[in-house]
């Protein structure tokens, strides 16, 4: 040891500009990373004799989400659509957790007929529901179409959640105080509801789909808060942040190779799964938001808080494809009336 300490120590005094500059660039970097990090659920909340419902959760933010409700106590239900990926998640929930009851059900958000059998096999095998995690995504795939017919990203990320949601209200209430967590994205900020192409058939582009499910998302909390107000479930959107999982599967493939080695090195900075869930854990468990709803969630620096959604500029600001002169809570409204119509259509076709 003794015969590197020498040199090392000359160097650092022939060179202690240039020594001083990397550690500071290295302490600033790790700092940064861990700003964008993100807080911290803190909450010690219990969850014994609850039921949480967790879709999506074989993989990413989903699985960390069910490793913590699993540690607080609760029985876990993972609505996955790969059942053999969804066991081995299970496994590793139970192992990780200390709790066995761990069970997976089928989910396929692209089928409302899957959709709705789960529905009808919770209510029927489920005496309570005290927290449904609307967690599964897609994010900009090619153009697909769901089993019904519907763009593959409005029909998964909002139809089949708000399918489900309004299938197991009626186990919710009867388990309130209960809530509601919807994962949305800050992509819904640049967002905007197509309502004269709502499957974006005339132009699609995998982004402004993508944005467009991600402000549903966060239209049906506020007008799902609205419509529950005085049952104790309580209902709340997220951006979870931007994090290493397969959400991106079919992003970073699609990019020229230049902007995929340009992004490389950006991978140091984003969260870990177990990072992005801290915010979905706060929306379920803690204490503080027991009596808000509606509201939209993200990290800022070290802490979770409730942020001002756009939701307002969105309505104020930008014209409203399709829809001329409403306001903000009317395009609120249009956009449940208009989801809830267009599941209810389908389904008299096709019976």
């Amino acid at each position: 040891m003794q015969h590197y300490t020498k040199p090392v120590k000359e160097f650092v005094e022939e060179h202690p500009t240039g020594v001083a500059a990397v550690l500071v660039t290295g302490v600033g970097l790790f700092v940064f990373r861990r700003w964008l990090a993100g807080g911290v659920c803190r909450s010690k909340a219990r969850l014994d004799g609850k039921t949480v419902l967790i879709t999506g959760a074989n993989t990413g933010i989903g699985k960390e989400t069910a490793v913590d409700m699993a540690k607080r106590g609760a029985r876990v239900i993972l609505a996955c659509r790969d059942m053999g990926r969804a066991n081995r998640a299970a496994d590793e929930v139970r192992k990780r957790s200390g709790n066995g009851n761990v069970i997976v059900k089928m989910l396929d958000l692209a089928s409302l007929q899957s959709v709705r059998a789960l529905a009808k096999d919770v209510q029927q095998t489920e005496e309570r529901l005290d927290i449904l995690i609307n967690n599964a995504g897609i994010m900009m795939c090619p153009q697909w179409k769901t089993e019904d017919g519907f763009e593959m990203q409005f029909g998964v990320n909002h139809l089949g959640h708000f399918l489900l949601t309004n299938l197991l209200l009626d186990l919710l209430k009867k388990s309130a105080p209960s809530r509601v967590v919807s994962v949305s994205s800050l992509a819904h900020e640049k967002g905007q509801i197509h309502f004269d192409d709502i499957n974006l058939e005339k132009n699609y582009d995998p982004l402004i789909s993508y944005q467009q499910s991600k402000l549903a998302n966060v239209l049906f909390t506020r007008e799902l808060a609205v419509r529950l107000k005085g049952t104790e479930v309580t209902t709340y959107a997220l951006h979870p942040g931007v994090i290493h999982t397969e959400l991106g599967r079919h992003f970073f493939p699609s990019l020229p190779l230049w902007k995929r080695l340009l992004f490389m090195p950006l991978f140091f900075f984003v969260k870990t799964p177990w990072q992005g869930a801290q915010t979905t854990i706060y929306c379920a468990v803690n204490e503080s938001l027991q009596n808000t709803s509606g509201l939209y969630y993200r990290s800022v620096a070290f802490s979770i808080t409730c942020v001002k959604c756009n939701v307002v500029r969105f309505c104020s600001s930008r014209p409203v494809r399709g829809v001329h002169k409403l306001s903000k809570v009317r395009i609120i409204i249009y956009m449940h009336h208009l989801s809830h119509d267009i599941i209810y259509c389908h389904q008299i076709v096709t019976s």
